[in-house]
């Protein structure tokens, strides 16, 4: 059975998920192992005064006048006019966001943990706080951070000249868009376990990251120790979406306390943790003008982006991150000349703002495909060919875009006529004439997107970080059994990468999956890595298990040479064995030989051995981008405001496909995101900054019910930078929903005169727009 590049194999990790047997951070058990919890903010904004332990239980609880000696987390950027902010692993002074810890509490059981939590008393003064972006720049706004002066992390402004634009427009759209804050909820929260192994002489931390690698760094800066003083071990992670790839409070508090303690002590986040103190993402403000001829053809782009980052900025990636990617992004796939973007990246009293599964690029593209359907109805042209006009054709690929992106290879209209012909678009009219004879309301409509993936040092660079993504390495060798062993710094978080990376070794040394194993995620067992996230896991980590294989099977193939009596360059690889002509020698016997007999070896052996260590980045720096289109048809209740999407279409080139059944997995599961944030998903504030999203009674996902069955469509151009053609394609499919069932809506709602431009598009956001239509109707008459 086929293994390699190409083949639909089944996920190797799922065997040991579906016999419950995997190890989660919270299955690991250690002698003498306790349990953390932590006494949270109740306030957004208040001074801290004097916190009152519990009586005799004084050694079990600690602040951050005990960690005096663990620095912040500490996020510097070299960008002009940037404000870093100290972000503490235990409040000190003040809070700054309602669930910011101020305390840790340890104890055998989370239970008697969480009651010694209740029982400090914390003396707080409220301050004002601030939970609007808007409300945040105003002059005399309370300062999160009061030596700024202001409330701004960082604006941004990227000017190119729209003069051209402006007097050659016939057709000028302007719109403001607003997209809803969000918490990522992956299956598995945060979870964090130190413990001082004295035999190592080391401090190992069991947490449940995608960057184990970044997570020394960061630990061991914080701690003041060096590096190898430090082990992190990403056991298995339930998801991750990029709230998993920052350097948590928690992983600096547990680490410090074990050692304060010397026992083991965990930490597991609660979902209310999660929803009230995780994270947030996703919270923009759009002011946009666009200007575009009687062809509908778009000629220029002037945008504001406002940012609602939240209290601290967030190591290594910054605060500014997600302003920085939505003003790089804003134009899309589109082929423009001319753009101005200013972004400005607001403190809130809020959690702190995470990278989440497509960073910026949802906001962006929900943006700039209501837009494309806007001028569509201003030139009153079909949005189909509206887009087609506008995108980038294969002829001019290679491409670089008004904002520098270098979009490698593809073909973008092509995805859109592709989605369009699979959703039958050319014989919709016909179905939602009928459908509203019936007086129904239903619409179609479309998103087009590319995908910045595993995007490098360059790039990264050009940010200001301190910490640069650079070549991700690996290790791949042969055992004495013959079987083959892959060892990556890079994680598996339900992303099938384990799988996958495994994949890429057979492609070259010809064995059967089941004889490759992997290693993933200790940073005391594999070489560095940068981790998975932006899409780059399978570039990078499977570039570097590609070219470590390469050398290893060229390695076989001399040790084969010998065994079989004849040149490498006849010796071929496949079925587990090395051959020439009919003659074979087993892996196993060339493993044995070099291992266990080396005295059959030559005299001249090579000695470089059967195990390979390789780095890898893609040829360019900037970037591979994937592509997509999404076509949405949808119907609209007019009298309760819900939304059923009766079809979804993913029409989708990410180069070649490693394994088009996990391919196919990332889809549907990014779509269901994306349509959480269509039509579901919105972390709420009151006016005090009391989040009121705090259970999943409040906070709504999308479940089976509300899920299309999603429809998909490939193409495979191949990247002429990457090893096997092969790009990124992890955030993709949540990019596009907004803006394909957004843009439905709108289409279906159009005869009762409604555009909605916020997300998510709630029964009480569609009311409230038709009801808003129809009295501005009654006032015309």
């Amino acid at each position: 059975m086929a293994s390699g590049i190409g083949a639909r194999v089944a996920r190797k990790e799922d065997s040991r998920h579906l016999k419950g047997k995997a190890q989660f951070v919270g299955d690991i058990k250690l002698p003498g192992l306790w349990e953390a919890a932590f006494v949270r903010s109740p306030l957004a904004h208040a001074t801290l005064g004097r916190i009152t332990k519990p009586a005799g239980a004084e050694d079990r609880v600690f602040t951050a006048e005990d960690m005096a000696d663990l620095k912040p987390i500490r996020t510097v950027s070299t960008l002009p006019g940037y404000k870093m902010s100290d972000y503490p692993a235990l409040a000190r002074d003040k809070v700054r966001y309602v669930g910011e810890c101020i305390a840790v509490c340890i104890a055998p059981t989370r239970a008697e943990a969480e009651d010694l939590a209740e029982a400090v008393e914390v003396d707080l003064t409220p301050l004002p706080p601030v939970t609007d972006v808007f409300a945040a720049l105003d002059e005399g706004a309370p300062l999160l951070h009061e030596e700024w002066g202001d409330n701004l992390f960082l604006t941004t402004d990227y000017d190119s000249d729209l003069s051209t634009a402006k007097a050659a427009a016939t057709v000028v759209v302007e719109r403001e868009f607003k997209t809803a804050r969000q918490a990522m909820n992956p299956m598995e929260g945060k979870g964090v376990l130190a413990h001082w192994d004295h035999k190592a002489d080391q401090l190992q931390v069991y947490t449940s990251t995608q960057v184990p690698h970044v997570i020394r760094t960061g630990i061991a800066e914080c701690l003041g120790f060096d590096q190898a003083s430090v082990r992190v071990i990403a056991p298995d992670v339930g998801g991750g979406f990029g709230y998993k790839c920052v350097l948590q409070p928690e992983e600096l508090s547990v680490s410090w306390v074990s050692l304060k303690t010397d026992r083991p002590i965990r930490w597991t986040e609660d979902r209310r943790e999660h929803l009230t103190a995780g994270a947030n993402t996703r919270e923009h403000n759009y002011k946009v003008t666009a200007y575009a001829d009687d062809d509908g053809r778009l000629l220029g782009l002037d945008a504001d982006i406002w940012v609602d980052v939240g209290a601290y900025s967030v190591w290594p990636f910054t605060a500014c991150l997600e302003a920085a990617q939505a003003g790089g992004n804003l134009p899309g796939p589109y082929d423009l000349q001319a753009y101005a973007c200013r972004t400005y990246s607001v403190a809130t009293n809020k959690p702190a703002f995470t990278p989440y599964r497509g960073v910026a690029r949802p906001g962006v593209c929900f943006v700039l495909e209501l837009i494309m359907d806007a001028i569509a109805r201003a030139v009153d042209k079909d949005p189909l060919e509206v887009r087609c006009l506008n995108l980038v054709p294969g002829s001019a690929m290679p491409y670089t875009n008004v904002t520098g992106k270098y979009y490698d290879s593809g073909d973008y209209p092509m995805a859109a006529r592709e989605a369009a012909r699979m959703i039958d678009a050319t014989h919709f009219r016909e179905r939602q004439r009928a459908a509203a004879a019936e007086g129904r309301h239903i619409g179609l409509g479309f998103a087009s997107f590319t995908e910045q993936s595993a995007h490098g040092s360059k790039v990264f660079g050009s940010w200001g970080l301190s910490v640069v993504p650079g070549y991700e390495q690996a290790t791949v060798k042969l055992n004495p059994s013959g079987a083959v062993e892959v060892l990556s710094g890079n994680h598996s978080f339900g992303q099938g990468l384990e799988t996958t990376i495994a994949q890429v070794a057979c492609e070259w040394l010809g064995v059967d999956i089941s004889r490759v194993r992997v290693v993933m995620g200790d940073t005391g067992r594999t070489p560095n890595s940068f981790g998975a996230f932006a899409s780059r896991g399978m570039v990078m980590a499977g570039g570097a298990v590609s070219k470590a294989a390469e050398e290893l099977a060229r390695r076989i193939r001399v040790h084969a040479a010998h065994l079989l009596q004849c040149p490498p360059e006849k010796v071929t690889l496949h079925d587990g064995a090395a051959w020439h002509d009919q003659a074979l020698v087993k892996f196993s016997e060339i493993a044995n030989t070099w291992y266990l007999r080396p005295d059959l070896l030559a005299d001249d052996v090579e000695t470089t051995g059967l195990e390979v260590t390789e780095g890898y980045k893609p040829d360019i720096d900037t970037g591979l981008f994937t592509y997509a289109t999404h076509a949405a048809i949808v119907e609209v209740d007019p009298d309760t405001g819900l939304t059923e999407i009766l079809d979804y279409v993913i029409f989708e080139d990410c180069g070649r496909r490693v394994n088009p059944l996990i391919l196919d997995g990332q889809s549907y599961g990014g779509a269901a995101q994306g349509i959480g944030t269509a039509l579901f998903e919105e972390t709420l504030y009151d006016g005090s900054g009391q989040p009121v999203t705090s259970t999943l009674a409040d906070y709504i996902m999308p479940g089976p019910a509300e899920l299309p069955n999603f429809r998909l469509g490939h193409s495979e151009t191949l990247s002429p930078y990457s090893r096997h053609g092969i790009k990124g394609v992890g955030e993709g499919a949540a990019i596009a929903p907004a803006g394909a069932i957004v843009n439905a809506i709108n289409n279906a709602l159009a005869p009762i005169g409604v555009e909605l431009t916020q997300v998510p598009a709630t029964p009480h956001r569609v009311l409230s727009a038709i009801f808003a239509a129809q009295a501005k109707k009654e006032a015309a008459r």
